[in-house]
């Protein structure tokens, strides 16, 4: 009980004094409605870290939000996916608010909104008002709660950064208050040998180790009998009250005999950096499993600066006869900790499992240029595209080719250029690069198409062909029907869909003028608010186009009234 006291005011003390570098009263909450936390600041996202918090807004969407101190707008931007609907708010102490997957704006930036979009007769647009042209006031509503871009359900998206360096800090440092007495959850621990003739329980490939719950609350682990220079990965979560999201722990601290040999938190990181996160993490064992596991070690190409102490750079040697006590402390931004106890014993044992072999007649060596010859097109990749030098299994073919598969991680965009030489003119309009996923259902993949050549630029590895699409998007009205009156409506909405290399542009106009029309992805819906434009007759034809990624256009035409 007193260690766990011990532990317990380290921690406390360590998250006050990250406090104490940040303001914690000047924000106010950006919503009404309390703080439950669908995901956390830092939390483990695909090829990045989240860069905020993710406030529920109780499945609805329309909520008001605020601006949570006096600023200014710097920038606008209207987007299908990343964010969304998101402004960004400089304020006088040097920080900027960051407000995403918004539905809509405040009265007076939809206004300033709608009039660049009409301007650029563009749904998508960014703007940077200039400095003060667009002033807030602490409290005021700038926006309402929404659901666009790569939001998977209604929820704020809510950051707070540094105006000079845009480095995200984490929102809960700043006074904010969410209720959390929950200590993380450990799900998985793995043992990692690390060097050659590495031993874990007589095994050379990752191991996974088992462990039980103390009556003190810790997690004690079967004892690990190991030999050679081994690390630790843990699979957690965190859970705050009143919410059953599985979100991101703070911080993980891991000491042996005592010795703190590594400990990294999530109190702020680098966009530039963010991409690491895929060295901080088991990529294969993501790749295959869907899990992330965070290393307790860091790699040689891991240039994550989120380390709050590092020796031998987290792996511990093991020595025979020797006998080690590691121990893992993972804790929550509130203090609630998680300790997990790890018993080693230096033993030289018989090698019971093997390592893979994984050896291949082709070898990446990461800080080089690497071209490769596959028949139906080349491959590309610059220097730096991996994090590391590995045998890549590569496949031609005439028509089809496989790029190892993606328990890789590509670090930078490589490119593959196909030639469609023995393809008709004609029917090279309406090809496209496409990858193909495990039961071979392609996705585009963008094509440039110039020079007698199809190139796209990707981080995916895998299977890849060319596709032809000859079908043109459809379009369907959802809400009305041809020659109804419609002056009871608010809006129009369309069903537009691909049935393959997916929609690359749409426009809608009315009487012949151009009107703006919300594209919602995630629904296949474009929507157009009668309140954007005065209809000054009562006979209206509308016609939408849509065309797809290779060019294949449809067109819809409507007549409607209204009074």
């Amino acid at each position: 009980m007193r260690l766990n006291l011990v532990v317990f005011l380290f921690f406390s003390t360590r998250i006050l004094v990250a406090q104490d570098n940040y303001p914690q009263d000047a924000f106010q909450s950006p919503l009404e409605i309390p703080l439950i936390l669908a995901g956390t600041f830092g939390e483990l996202r695909s090829d990045h870290f989240h860069s905020g918090i993710d406030i529920k807004t109780q499945q609805r969407e329309g909520l008001p939000v605020m601006a949570v101190a006096d600023g200014t707008v710097t920038r606008i931007k209207v987007s299908l996916w990343g964010y969304g609907k998101v402004i960004y708010v400089a304020h006088p102490n040097g920080y900027t608010s960051v407000y995403g997957h918004l539905k809509k704006f405040g009265p007076e930036l939809e206004e300033y909104v709608k009039k660049v979009q009409y301007d650029k007769q563009s749904y998508e647009v960014e703007m940077f008002p200039d400095y003060g042209e667009l002033k807030v006031t602490k409290g005021d509503v700038i926006a309402y709660s929404g659901n666009t871009g790569g939001s998977a359900g209604p929820h704020l998206h809510f950051e707070i950064r540094s105006s000079v360096s845009e480095k995200p800090t984490n929102p809960l440092l700043y006074g904010y208050e969410v209720r959390d007495a929950t200590n993380p959850t450990v799900l998985g621990l793995f043992g990692y040998p690390l060097s050659d003739g590495a031993l874990i329980n007589q095994s050379a490939k990752t191991t996974q180790i088992n462990f039980t719950k103390q009556p003190d609350g810790s997690l004690l682990a079967d004892k690990v009998s190991a030999l050679g220079t081994i690390g630790f990965g843990i699979n957690s979560f965190d859970r705050q009250d009143l919410a059953a999201n599985k979100n991101g722990v703070y911080s993980v601290k891991q000491t042996v005999n005592g010795r703190v040999y590594s400990e990294f938190d999530f109190e702020t990181f680098s966009f530039g950096e963010t991409r690491y996160i895929n060295t901080l993490i088991d990529y294969p064992y993501f790749y295959k499993n869907r899990q992330r596991i965070q290393k307790c070690f860091k790699e040689p190409y891991n240039h994550l600066d989120i380390y709050k102490s590092l020796y031998n750079n987290g792996k511990i040697d093991i020595e025979e006869g020797m006998s080690y006590q590691v121990e893992l402390l993972i804790s929550d931004i509130e203090g609630n900790i998680t300790k997990l106890i790890i018993p080693v014993e230096g033993k030289r044992e018989p090698q019971k499992v093997a390592k893979d072999d994984n050896r291949t007649d082709d070898f990446i060596i990461a800080d080089k240029p690497n071209n490769f010859d596959l028949g139906a097109a080349k491959v590309y990749f610059p220097a730096n595209t991996f994090y590391e030098d590995f045998y890549i299994n590569l496949k031609k073919g005439t028509d089809t080719i496989a790029i190892h598969d993606n328990s890789v991680a590509a670090h930078r965009n490589f490119t593959i250029s196909f030639d469609p030489s023995k393809y008709p003119l004609e029917e090279r309009k309406q090809l496209f690069i496409a990858h193909l996923d495990e039961d071979l259902r392609p996705s585009y993949s963008k094509t440039y198409k110039r020079d007698g050549s199809f190139t796209t630029r990707t981080r995916t590895l895998g299977t890849y062909t060319l596709v032809r699409d000859s079908v043109a998007p459809t379009i369907r009205p959802k809400n009305f029907k041809e020659k109804q009156w419609l002056s009871n409506y608010s809006y129009l909405s369309l069903d537009i869909s691909d049935d393959l290399s997916g929609i690359d542009t749409y426009s809608a106009t009315l009487n012949g003028e151009w009107i703006l029309m919300e594209y919602e992805p995630k629904t296949n819906t474009i929507t157009y608010n009668f309140d954007d434009k005065i209809l000054n007759t009562n006979e209206c034809e509308l016609k939408v186009t849509v065309t797809d990624n290779v060019g294949n256009s449809n067109t819809f035409t409507s007549t409607f009234f209204r009074k």
